[in-house]
Order: C-alpha cells, then structure tokens, then sequence
C-alpha cells in the first residue's frame, strides 16, 4: 500500500476534447512546464470511444474514437508516466451497437436476440399482456422498482417479421421515423407515382405518429403505410443487457482485455447497480446479484491486471459505500464535495471531520472530488447531514447560479445541482483554493475536474446550446488553446498546480501514512505523518484562510 500510487496519486479528469479540441491537445497542455508531475493519472471519460449519446457513455463499442483520439496519444500519456483511468459502462450499450443492429436484421434468428432483455420474457407469468404487445407487471413487482424515467423502461423493437417485441430501456430512448419519398412509395409498395407524392407530402408534415395518421383520401392505404413507416423506423439510446446470457459475459472479457490493451490502470464501472434484474427485486442494487455481478467482473478484471472503482450514487444512509468497502472495493467519495460548501456556509468543519474520522477508522479507500462531469451529488448527503443543511447548500448553489435537477420533480427521490464547482464556491479564489487544499488533505486518491482547475465559471450559453436536458453542460465547457494559455496567467490556476504537484510527488502522501483531523471552532487542521515526514493544512472556514506547511 505504502507504494501504490494507483490509490494515491492525482487523478486528471476529462473529456478528450476538454481542452486544446482533442486528446493529442490534451497531451499538448500535459507537456507544460507548469504541469510537470501534477498527475499520476488521468480518467479519460468515454467519448474516448465509439459511442453516440450521453458524452461518450452510450457506447457502440470499445475502439477508439477517431474523431478525438488515436493510439499515438495514448503512448504519449505513458511517456508522461500518467497512467490510465476508463470507463467500462455495464449495464447498456447503444442500439447501434453491432448486437442490437444483428437483431434489428435477423430477429428471432439473430444469435444477439437474448443479448438484450426482452421484456415480455422476463415477466412471463408476472402481468397482463397489454393491447400494446408488452406485459405490464402486476403492482406488487412494481411497488418498489426504482425507475429513471417515467413510466415502464421498454423500448417496442420492430423485428423483420413486422412484430414489435418490447426490450428493456432503462436509460434514453428516442423513435424516429425518416421522411417518405415518392420514390420509394412508388419502388417498394407498388403505388402510383401522383398518389405517392401527395401521401410523402402529408406524412412529412405530419407530427410522425403512424398510429393517428390521417391521410385523407388515401387512408385506404393507411395500414400499408403505417406498416412501411414502422418498418422504417429508427432509434436512438441504450439497451439494457440481459447478464444471464453467455455472449454477454464473453463481451464483458472482449471489452476488459482491450481495456487492459490500452494501459489501463484503474476501471470504473459505471451503471453496474443497474444491470441484475430479478422479477419483485428493486433492479437497482438488487442483493444479493449486485454482488455477485460485481465479484464476478472484478475476477476478470483482476486477471487483466486491472483494478476496479464502482461507480454508485446512493444515500449516506443506506451504507453502500461502506458495503463495497468492506468487500475490498475502491469507492467513490461523493460526499465531499457538498460537505466542503456546507462547511463554507455554517463556517466550521464539523462533518467534514465526522467523514474524516469514519474514512480512517473503517480504513475506507476512497476516490474524493470537488466538481465533475455529472454535478454536485446531494442524494448522497442524506443520513450525514440533515435536510435543512442540504436544503441551504441547494440554496447557495443555486443562488449562485446553479441549476436543480430532479428525478420525476421529487426532490425527495433524487437531486443534484449542476454548477462549476468554482461558481458554487461564489467564484472566489481564494474559497477555490482552501476547497482544494481540503481536498488534497483528505484521505484516498484526488480526482480532479479539469474546469475546476481552471476555475471555469457556470457555462450558460452552453446549456441553452443543448437543449432541452442539456443542464449538464454548464459544467462541461470545452477549452480552445488560448482560453487555457489565458487562465494559466491566474494565481489560482498557478497555486492549484503547485499543490497538485505537491500532493503527487511528496512521500509524506503514502498509503502508510497516519492521517489525523482536529477541529476547533472554525478551525481545522489536517496532518499526515511518516518517515518521510509531515505535511499539515491549517485552515479557518471564518476567516476563508489556509497554510500548508512541509517538514
């Protein structure tokens, strides 16, 4: 342990189009002067890879992307000594993945065809055929589910034979039905070329919903038209993977192996809460199948030499993190970052040191952060704090200019504030600083947003550019050359870097160091001790100051 700067070092945490448009610009920005042993590694999120949505983690498959990344970049990371943190997305892949394209082709003669989870199959027995062609369960299944969207998560595929089989959907799904041409109305179904025009023209304008077309004088051809229409169809999103079939497991090994392929250290699994469904379980964290899951994947990462970080966003409360803990797994610290702004607003560091103390007493591994790419989590804050200090940290954020999402608009479900981390912090410096001096000072490996380095501020017009949904994209902003050479001018860009590359080379930073915490009033000090030395932060959340002293 004392050695293993997989569980210690500092983490870079980006896009490869976060900075300078690609991955070789990354390398570019890694190779300054400024940045020379900040980083023991970098967490490369997934549009690394052949995907489609989400950023990256609707994945096609594991190859490169050749839009952002080659091969040679990844050399040139390991010349730097930065070695490699990857994503492996295990619940879903995207529905134009070559698994679920095989299925769109052959149907029920596709080898893919239980690849996916067919729902009907899964609740045989378990509910009523609806009209609609998919079962809905009874309510004694659905009473405790946890859903990520509203209503059944079931996309109707259409199959080759014209039949529409219902996969399970757990994530984003989108229809789509292309423009009709005469040319086609007239090549494939035999109609009149005037007739055709005139039923292109009124589908094309329509809302595309073949079940309420309307066309006129030539709905006698409706049924025809519907038919051709949803045999045309098109998809967007990620189909859940059905565990219990062989071909998945192979393609679980195929995508580890070529992990390990590329030099990666570390695999965080994302989504892997998701994927063991069992009729009457939650099929999210089910128990004991999570588990099993879990071990299973970490048996064969192990043979790769890869080391696994489940990724899970649960409540304090419901003790996963120390579940995973206890079953010798890295875990994700996700309630540092919310637990430093409360600390800023009640201006003490009671349950900060409170966390401290159960990360070391219960010698909990943890991978800590201040922003990322998803948002500030404070789902995970229920049980360490109350909810009226949660409630004030939503409401310093958002005063701040941060937006609220909610699961369904429950609050009580699920929330997250989406926000730069140095806009939460009221875009001072000099909080930024103390947050990450905090940060670097806490127990386990330190991740770091790349726009948090930056001090990037709340991105707006980013959001508006996405849309609808696009509410992430306030954290998300992609930084040309010279907007870094520009921030790379600031204090608080310059002493992030200093600390971070105190943090990475200091041997008093060891897996065998003796960490200590002790708070009085507004005051704090965090000390870590061993042969090599000591380094302490002394910080006061009254006066917004701190010092680091080395010995």
């Amino acid at each position: 342990m004392a050695n293993d700067r997989t569980k210690t070092g500092t983490l870079l945490n980006a896009y490869c189009d976060s900075m300078d448009s690609d991955l070789s610009g990354i390398v570019r920005v890694l190779k300054k002067k400024e940045f020379e042993n900040a980083f023991e590694s970098f967490y490369i999120l997934p549009s690394i890879f052949n995907s489609d949505l989400d950023r990256g983690f609707s994945l096609i498959n594991y190859d490169l992307n050749e839009a952002y990344a080659s091969a040679e970049d990844i050399e040139e990371l390991k010349k730097l000594n930065i070695r490699l943190m990857m994503d492996f997305v295990l619940n879903h892949i995207s529905v134009l993945s070559p698994q679920f394209q095989d299925i769109l082709k052959n149907g029920d003669a596709s080898a893919y065809r239980d690849f996916f989870i067919d729902w009907n199959k899964f609740w045989d027995g378990c509910g009523e055929m609806t009209e609609a062609g998919y079962i809905q369960p009874d309510e004694k299944y659905l009473r405790d589910m946890f859903f990520r969207k509203a209503g059944l998560p079931i996309l109707m595929v259409r199959f080759p034979d014209g039949r529409d089989v219902p996969y399970w959907n757990t994530f984003y799904q989108e229809v789509n039905y292309p423009d009709l041409t005469p040319y086609e109305l007239v090549r494939d179904l035999g109609l009149q070329y005037s007739v055709s025009k005139e039923i292109a023209e009124t589908f094309n304008a329509s809302d595309r919903k073949p079940e309420k077309l309307d066309l006129g004088r030539w709905n006698k051809y409706k049924d025809q038209i519907v038919d051709y229409v949803q045999s045309r169809r098109t998809y967007l999103g990620q189909m859940d993977l059905n565990i219990k079939s062989d071909l998945v497991w192979d393609y679980y090994r195929e995508t580890l192996e070529k992990l390990a392929s590329y030099g990666t250290s570390i695999v965080r699994l994302d989504a892997f809460a998701y994927a063991p469904k069992e009729p009457g379980e939650r099929n999210f964290l089910n128990d004991p199948g999570t588990w099993d899951l879990l071990e299973k994947v970490a048996s064969i990462a192990r043979e790769n030499g890869l080391t696994v970080l489940p990724e899970i966003h649960a409540s304090y409360e419901e003790k996963i993190y120390e579940k995973l803990a206890e079953k010798g797994y890295m875990v994700y610290d996700f309630f540092l970052p919310g637990l430093i702004i409360d600390a800023f607003e009640r201006k003490n560091g009671t349950y900060i040191k409170k966390w401290f103390d159960e990360i070391v007493s219960k010698k909990i591994q943890t991978v800590n952060m201040l922003g990322c790419h998803d948002g500030i989590p404070l789902l995970d804050l229920k049980g360490l704090l109350d909810e009226e200090s949660i409630q004030n940290v939503i409401h310093a954020t958002v005063e701040r200019g941060g937006y609220v999402k909610d699961l369904h608009g429950a609050k009580n479900v699920y929330y997250q504030v989406n926000a730069t981390y140095y806009s939460a912090l009221g875009e001072s410096d000099e909080r930024m600083l103390m947050a990450r001096a905090l940060q670097l000072f806490m127990p386990g490996k330190p991740q770091i947003w790349y726009l948090d380095l930056f001090a990037g501020k709340n991105d707006y017009e980013a959001m508006r550019r996405a849309g609808e949904g696009g509410h992430k994209e306030i954290n998300r902003t992609n930084l040309s050359a010279e907007q870094i050479e520009e921030a790379m001018q600031k204090d608080v860009v310059l002493k992030q870097l200093e600390m971070l590359r105190m943090r990475n080379t200091c041997p008093v930073f060891s897996g065998d160091a003796e960490i200590t915490c002790e708070t009085d009033g507004s005051l704090m000090c965090i000390a870590w001790k061993n042969e090599a030395g000591c380094a302490k932060l002394t910080l006061d959340f009254e006066k917004e100051c701190w010092q680091i002293d080395i010995q």
